[in-house]
């Protein structure tokens, strides 16, 4: 369980980094998702070393997976309509959400 959790705070302390360090959108996404797969980990190496019974920590990283997927298409779809409206491809490009 140990090397779980070690992995699991890792993805998640990268992804924090990424997430707050970078200034591309897309960076700036992969950085939550790494945060999401760190999560993901911890739930499913909690279910597994529990004391069995009905798969709920399956179900929850369904249910991550469902939500990773979602905030991907979501972000590109936004990260899209940015970059056609302003030709902005860093937060450094917006200056402001005002047109």
């Amino acid at each position: 369980m140990t090397a779980i959790l070690l992995v699991a705070a890792a993805l998640i302390g990268i992804g924090l980094y990424g997430a707050l360090s970078q200034q591309s959108f897309v960076m700036l996404m992969m950085g939550l998702e790494l945060i999401l797969n760190g999560v993901l980990l911890i739930a499913v190496g909690f279910w597994s070393l529990g004391l069995g019974g009905p798969p709920r920590g399956q179900l929850l990283a369904i249910v991550v997976m469902a939500v990773m997927a979602i905030e991907m298409a979501v972000g590109f779809a936004l990260v899209t309509a940015v970059y056609r409206k302003r030709q902005a491809d860093t937060t450094e490009g917006l200056e402001t959400m005002k047109h």
